[in-house]
This record gives structure tokens, C-alpha cells and sequence, in this order.
């Protein structure tokens, strides 16, 4: 699949997913299309607890109320299972939904698949009508948008 272009609609989705708060983990299914009304970011990342993923998600953690007070929500999505997400989340005090992509359907619909490395480290911005309003795509994996630049992108969709 291409990567879908800023202006077409985000493909829709239903992944399992869980999130830790307050100690607790809860499982869920995580549906994009009910999620109309409110603008998403999914944020994809090739593995729990590695060093860049680390720091790209912990940079989003630190943003989540910012985030939430302009109405987003972020999704991390990766290939790994459910467990592997909670230890990350534990480990890395993250308090989003992680959600599990393990056979890559997801990842293929977004076109963020990369032979050999699993997936291209993205972040598309869906706007409160589905459609995808910013994205990101790496090419190696390396490097991430900040979250402040994330910010001003979600910023100019509720002005």
C-alpha cells in the first residue's frame, strides 16, 4: 500500500491494544473510526524499549496533557504484543494506549512498512473528520518529530 497523502482519508482500523494507568493495565480493542469527532495521533514505532523508540515515546508522554488539552489522543502502534507493550509502557511510565499490530496490517495500510527493519518510525495526525491532516514518515528510523512540532500541527487544526 502507498502512504496515505495529507488531505485523503485515514484507513480505518480495529487493533488490540492496552494501556497502564495507575498500576493497572486494561486491554481494548482500538477502533480509528469511532474515534470521529477527535483528532488521533498515531504514532507508529518499530520496537518496545529500544533507545530511539524510548526516547520518542517518552517525548510524547511528556506532551500528553498538552495534547489532550487541544482534544488529541495519541496511539502508539508496533508489531510487538500485548505483554511486550505493557513491560515498555511500565518501564517507560507511559500512559497511552499501545497498540499491537503483530501481523501488519496496519502497518501495510499505511505504507510505513520497511523490509528488514519491521516499519518506518511515522506519525500521522488525523483530523476530527478521518482525514489525514500531517504525517511523518522516516526513511532509516532514526530520528522522530518532537512533539512540540506535533503540537503545532494539532494546533492550526482547532484554530
Amino acid at each position: 500500500m502507498s502512504i496515505p497523502v495529507v488531505g485523503e482519508p485515514a484507513p480505518t482500523f480495529t487493533l488490540p491494544g492496552m494501556i497502564v494507568r495507575d498500576g493497572v493495565r486494561t486491554d481494548d480493542e482500538y477502533d480509528l473510526s469511532s474515534e470521529i469527532g477527535r483528532t488521533i495521533v498515531l504514532a507508529f514505532y518499530p520496537g518496545d524499549a529500544t533507545p530511539v523508540c524510548t526516547a520518542q515515546l517518552c517525548s510524547y508522554q511528556e506532551e500528553l496533557d498538552e495534547f489532550g488539552d487541544l482534544g488529541a489522543v495519541v496511539w502508539g502502534i508496533s508489531p510487538q504484543a500485548l505483554d511486550s507493550h505493557e513491560a515498555f509502557a511500565r518501564d517507560s511510565s507511559l500512559t497511552f494506549p499501545l497498540l499491537s499490530d503483530t501481523a501488519g496490517t496496519v502497518i501495510r495500510d499505511y505504507g510505513v512498512r520497511a523490509p528488514g527493519l519491521g516499519l518506518r518510525r511515522s506519525v500521522f495526525v488525523i483530523g476530527p473528520d478521518g482525514i489525514v491532516r500531517w504525517r511523518h514518515v522516516g526513511l532509516v528510523g532514526l530520528r522522530f518529530p518532537k512533539a512540540s512540532v506535533i503540537r503545532a500541527e494539532i494546533e492550526q487544526l482547532v484554530r
